[in-house]
């Protein structure tokens, strides 16, 4: 296989659906020196993988035109231009739009025409009228295109749309000038018609689709696009694209994060809607990380700038849009298999459609018989040469790969898009359809179950000791520790008005506890042995509540003032507040729940009590995760999730079948996974898994249709019983109910909440 040593990047207006992005594939592979290609119908780029001494841009831009399809960029980038990619599409849908005017018009007026030449007065010089009508729209700027773009995949040898398209035409346009000199039933309105429609339906395609892809423009367009930036003591604006790591960047109220960075100075409310799809204002202060193109709704911020360009947040999120929309999903590869042959296949039934109907005429004339009682358009009293070119005609138009190749890249287009809008990143369309397969769901325990920072939950008292007494005594001494159970001790008081007071002597025994003087006490706080050993009284009657709390995965110390024991502190890391909700919602969807993680066996199933976990598995190193996964596997076949948020978790969420990363974790592991939670809530996973499933069943939704719509529209076309007219516009109406049903998951996620649960 070639190995790739650049990137060359084209965008490709007219590739618009799988069918032509297989045509394209198929050309560029034939080139020497090429690897890897990517294509992406969303926003029409194709990524080429060139070998050093391969093909140039120019050649792959040659090779592309030569398979009847213009190129309208090339660059040696593969990253997103929001503003570049909206001019092309603009540009393209406007050339479509002239196209179906110059058509449009003359066709009404052929169709005007005919209906009284057909049924009340025949119309002097018709025939020479309809035919000066229909050459702009068969030759000119309506169909030069089309007809420009079959040539070019006939020479190539590969078969795109517009060759079934031209064979439709050009065929009915040319036969009808035989009228000129012998009276037979004139074609050429058939020839303005199918290319009118076929117009149109292009058209209309480019209009939908843009509606289906627009959630990655709409991300292009929401960055900032200048930046006020402290330059030699002065405050100047600068485009964002001269950022540079370390600059610092004044942020005032209504502005936009023009990149990703650490607050240094101020405070300030953020909407990070764009990002998590949480509407609800983020408080920022100083030490703080942003990411660009965030609203800051109130405060003045200095923010140091710490990614630019490439490696934002936004530019990530665009990245990964762009693969999930550009990967395929392994239910496509019978659709592609079919869509490669499918223009070849379709230009030999037509063939044989018409050879049928000239040698066996008899025998398909009852057919027409009984299609006449309810088809209106059905004449069995026609000549044979006129029935035998309506068929295959009809065969050529109604035959549209399109919808076939829209099925699945729509879809996900959608999917995707959605999943932007409300904090989930599907990385990849294989992703999906694994996705609803999933039977166990493995959760880490840090981070992602709970909120991975030591909390105090709960407070014991000796006989005749107040909380009050016991939390300041206890504050006090702890206020001059950094260790985390001593900062949520002093924070837990705090919460509960309880202000810490001065300590002096302050002494730390390790991890076993500390001690310090308040006031005229002398406090000892630490555990059990630690006090037994510095002969503190009392001891006996806190060993109930001390087990019990242990009991419930606590870390619990004691706290003793002038020799005697005065109550119990427990500090915990408490769940996140959605946990419980969330591993419901999984149950609710079949799952089994798994909890691997690195904790003691009594804390972990403290926890898998309290949020309803299945299975827990404890004591487990980073290291070990990837055989606890392997083992899942083993036991339940290749149906593992898993969720997790740190570097450790990244192998094991390779190891899984799919790996989700919670957002707000290490970049290792969101790199590792194959879907992220922007939000950082493990509601998310049931949200995500929901979408999914609802994206993947669209994608069979179109592939049924579409393939269905073919198997029974050609053999009714091959028997003579579809007008052409009929199925050009049978066929328009085929490649836009699969772009409107994929449409329809978009409005149906439209009315959930931002953090409602997607169903």
């Amino acid at each position: 296989m070639t190995t790739a040593t650049k990137r060359i990047t084209l965008t490709v207006p007219g590739m618009g659906s799988d069918h032509c992005a297989g045509i394209v594939r198929t050309t560029l592979q034939r080139l020497d020196g090429v690897g890897e290609i990517q294509t992406n119908i969303a926003s029409h780029r194709v990524s080429v993988g060139v070998a050093q001494g391969g093909p140039d841009a120019d050649a792959l831009k040659q090779a592309v035109e030569g398979a009847g399809y213009d190129v309208a960029a090339v660059s040696g980038e593969a990253e997103a231009d929001g503003e570049a990619d909206a001019v092309i599409e603009e540009d393209y849908l406007r050339q479509a739009r002239k196209r179906l005017w110059i058509a449009g018009v003359p066709t009404t007026l052929i169709m005007i025409l005919m209906m009284p030449h057909m049924f009340w007065q025949p119309i002097p010089g018709y025939l020479a009228i309809v035919v000066l009508l229909a050459f702009p729209v068969v030759f000119l700027h309506g169909g030069a295109a089309t007809h420009r773009s079959s040539w070019r995949s006939l020479k190539n040898g590969t078969f795109n749309m517009d060759v079934l398209i031209s064979m439709g035409s050009l065929p009915p346009y040319l036969i009808g000038l035989v009228g000129f000199v012998y009276p037979m039933t004139s074609f050429v309105e058939m020839a303005a018609t199918i290319m009118t429609f076929h117009l149109l339906g292009r058209y209309l395609e480019a209009l939908a689709k843009g509606r289906a892809s627009q959630a990655i423009r709409r991300l292009l367009t929401l960055g900032a696009k200048t930046a006020r930036v402290e330059r030699g003591g002065e405050e100047v604006e600068v485009p964002v694209k001269e950022l540079e790591p370390g600059d610092i960047m004044v942020v005032r109220p209504g502005d936009k994060i023009p990149t990703d960075g650490e607050v240094i100075e101020g405070e300030s409310h953020l909407d990070e809607s764009i990002a998590t799809g949480e509407s609800i204002p983020v408080y920022k202060s100083v030490g703080d990380s942003v990411i660009g193109a965030t609203i800051n709704k109130e405060g003045r911020l200095r923010v140091r700038a710490t990614k630019v360009g490439g490696d934002t947040f936004l530019s990530q999120v665009v990245r990964l849009i762009d693969q999930a929309q550009g990967s395929r999903v392994p239910i496509q590869e019978f659709a592609d298999r079919m869509t490669g042959r499918f223009v070849p296949a379709v230009l030999l039934i037509s063939l044989a459609s018409l050879v049928a109907w000239l040698l066996l005429p008899d025998v398909l004339r009852p057919i027409l018989d009984w299609g006449a009682n309810f088809l209106p358009w059905v004449n069995p009293e026609a000549s044979t040469p006129v029935l035998a070119l309506i068929a295959a005609i009809a065969v050529l138009v109604i035959a549209c790969p399109c919808a076939l190749g829209l099925a699945t890249p729509t879809a996900l287009m959608v999917g995707s898009g959605i999943g932007a809008e409300r904090g989930i990143l599907i990385r990849s369309g294989e992703a999906i359809q694994t996705f609803k397969d999933i039977k166990v769901m493995v959760l880490d325990k840090t981070g992602t179950i709970t909120r991975g920072e030591p909390k105090l939950t709960e407070v014991v008292t000796a006989e005749g000791v107040e909380e009050k007494e016991l939390l300041r005594l206890a504050a006090s001494v702890e206020n001059a520790s950094e260790h985390p159970i001593a900062r949520a001790i002093v924070d837990g008081s705090v919460e509960r008005g309880i202000k810490p007071g001065e300590v002096s002597e302050f002494r730390s025994t390790g991890a076993r506890g500390v001690s310090g003087r308040v006031e005229d006490k002398q406090v000892l706080i630490g555990n059990r042995r630690l006090l037994e050993e510095e002969g503190i009284t009392g001891l006996e009657a806190l060993d109930a509540a001390m087990h019990e709390l242990e009991g419930k995965g606590r870390t619990a110390v004691i706290v003793a003032a002038e020799g005697r024991a005065r109550g119990v502190l427990a500090v915990a890391d408490t769940l996140k507040g959605e946990s419980v909700e969330a591993i419901r919602g999984m149950h609710a969807l079949g799952l089994h729940v798994v909890m691997i993680t690195g904790d003691n066996e009594r804390a972990a199933r403290a926890v898998a009590a309290e949020v309803g976990i299945d299975e827990v598995q404890a004591g487990v190193l980073p290291e070990g995760k990837v055989e606890a996964i392997r083992k899942l596997q083993e036991k339940h076949g290749p149906h593992v999730a898993m969720v997790g948020d740190g570097i450790n978790d990244a192998a094991a969420l390779k190891q899984a079948n799919v790996g989700i990363a919670i957002g707000a974790g290490a970049d290792v592991a969101i790199e590792a996974a194959d879907v992220t939670l922007v939000r950082g809530e493990l509601t998310g996973v049931v949200e995500a898994m929901h979408l999914s499933r609802a994206t993947f069943s669209k994608i069979v939704q179109n592939l049924l249709w579409a393939s269905g719509y073919n198997v029974a529209a050609i053999p009714m076309a091959a028997a003579g019983l579809l007008h052409p007219m009929i199925g050009v516009i049978a066929m328009t109406a085929s490649s836009l109910s699969v772009i409107g049903n994929s449409l329809l998951l978009k409005r149906r996620y439209a009315r959930l909440q931002p953090r409602g649960e997607a169903s």
